[in-house]
């Protein structure tokens, strides 16, 4: 085998570092920060509110902000991270996330909680794709992968549900900032543990001059793209500057790869997304995350407003599709990774969760938390689990070393444009058919509390219709994963594309929140 072609299937250049599972720690720590933000802060968001002085119409800022500048800046924190080197930028963007959560927590106006979120999303994009990388570069052995990549997919999936667990206590029992402050020694632990334990591989890095129209266009295409849906959510999709902001979106990132094609060296190398399994793995995990986001939403609605839960009671309501989660994720996807295709996980592992949400499709008012909730949300769990394993894996598997940074970025940021995508699309759907519901049949109430039965009820149509669109997406999302994604399991001789353009074995050696 050539050595381009043993770089491109990850093979281990020198004997494993043998702190690597100590360093998996302080990586899933840091992961488990970030995922947690996503849902800590829609907890805290109500009081925040209330504090601060913020008004209606502002308040979705401090969730949009945010979710701006972690998706525009995604793949400039991951190719910043090939240059820089993985373990410093996910040092820094520890100790970055730590002080903005700080000034979040000690915010006294909504400029300075605006800004405060802004600077959390810019340094989690330089820490997100650092995390994934770092993983990649430092796991070769398929079966250690594959241990590995399922700690690290079981804290992707459910670490947004634990979210809503902490946020719910932390609100509740301490004070709003506590969902800042709580980062701060997550930040602490996991940025002096990689400090002392890391030990990145050498020769890693891509030290080609930075892009700085890549980073330009892929940054505004990427903050116009993931805004025209914030915005579509509350402004309608026909609002002029939502669609406006998806023009200028489309002409931005197509001019993007229009670039990329002719520089030298450009910041997300064409090959990286064209290569047929990493493709298929962006497109679905990016579809599974729209029905993801959607059904966070609508759950999280209805537990607390139908049936009247405890914010703290909601996040333990979300307990069996964490459990669902962390057994898909560790036990059947990382024992079944090394001995069939990853296509066989994924894409019945999305059809389990597309179960789940078909489950739900049959939701009511009076609809019972252990006969339909509880069955649906551990199908979901399993099914997630089950197939975000392999994929985060695959994503980064005959990737260079020095493009492992900007591979990485790109898994987050399909989960980051997916989670954008889902909030909006499915929370239209469910207003619309809302909305609808209420004008059939509030003639017939003639009593408030008939009035106020009838609301609920076009919640709860609302939801459900928007459910059978999540069953539809993740039905897709399976079925390209069985479709694109054509690579052999560990070990077999099946014949995949790479990138050097050989035909090697495919050895499989080598994903948020989303926000």
């Amino acid at each position: 085998m050539s050595e381009t072609a043993s770089k491109a299937l990850g093979a281990p250049a020198a004997t494993p570092d043998a702190g690597r599972w100590k360093a998996l720690v302080f990586i899933a720590l840091a992961q488990l920060m970030v995922v947690l933000d996503a849902t800590i802060v829609n907890i805290a968001l109500p009081s925040a509110q209330q504090d601060l002085g913020i008004s209606d119409g502002n308040r979705q800022w401090v969730v949009t902000a945010y979710a701006l500048a972690f998706g525009g800046l995604l793949l400039f924190g991951g190719r910043i991270a090939d240059l820089w080197g993985r373990k410093r930028a996910f040092v820094l963007g520890l100790g970055g996330f730590a002080l903005a959560s700080a000034l979040g927590g000690a915010a006294t106006n909504e400029a300075m909680m605006f800004g405060a979120r802004a600077l959390q999303g810019a340094f989690g994009a330089l820490l997100a794709p650092a995390a994934l990388s770092l993983l990649a570069v430092m796991f070769t052995d398929a079966k250690e992968r594959a241990k590995a990549f399922g700690i690290y997919g079981a804290i992707a999936g459910g670490g947004g549900a634990v979210g809503l667990i902490l946020g719910g206590f932390l609100t509740e029992y301490l004070d709003w900032r506590w969902t800042f402050f709580v980062n701060i020694p997550f930040a602490i632990v996991a940025a002096a543990g990689a400090y002392f334990v890391i030990r990145e591989p050498q020769g890693g890095r891509n030290r080609s001059p930075l892009d700085i129209p890549g980073v330009v266009l892929s940054t505004l295409g990427l903050v116009a793209l993931v805004y025209g849906f914030t915005r579509a959510e509350s402004s309608g999709w026909s609002d002029s500057v939502t669609v406006g902001m998806f023009v200028a979106s489309a002409v931005l990132l197509a001019t993007f790869v229009a670039v990329e094609s002719r520089v030298k060296a450009p910041l997300l190398p064409l090959r990286v997304i064209t290569e047929r399994n990493r493709g298929g793995i962006y497109l679905s995990l990016g579809l599974a995350i729209i029905a993801m986001f959607g059904l966070f939403l609508f759950l999280t609605y209805y537990l607390q407003i139908v049936k009247g839960y405890s914010p703290v009671k909601t996040g333990f309501a979300f307990l069996p599709m964490i459990a669902g989660m962390i057994t898909g994720s560790t036990q059947i996807g990382t024992r079944l990774m090394t001995r069939v295709a990853p296509r066989l996980l994924m894409g019945p592992g999305f059809l389990v969760a597309a179960l789940g949400m078909l489950l739900l499709t049959r939701l009511e008012i009076g609809s019972s938390y252990a006969a339909l909730l509880l069955p649906a949300m551990l199908l979901l769990g399993l099914g997630m689990g089950t197939a975000f394993m392999p994929a985060m894996s695959l994503a980064t598997q005959g990737v260079e070393p020095r493009d492992a940074g900007v591979a990485s970025a790109m898994v987050n940021t399909s989960q980051q444009v997916g989670g954008a995508i889902g909030t909006a699309l499915l929370n239209t759907i469910a207003a619309s058919a809302t909305t609808s519901y209420i004008a059939d049949h509030i003639a017939g109430a003639g009593s408030r509390s008939q009035q106020q039965l009838v609301q609920l009820e076009g919640m709860v149509e609302g939801y459900t219709s928007a459910i059978w669109f999540a069953v539809g997406i993740l039905v897709v999302a399976a079925g390209i994963a069985l479709t694109f994604v054509n690579a052999g399991r560990p070990g077999s001789n099946t014949v995949t594309g790479s990138d050097s353009g050989e035909g090697v074995a495919d050895e499989m050696p080598v994903p948020v929140v989303a926000h």
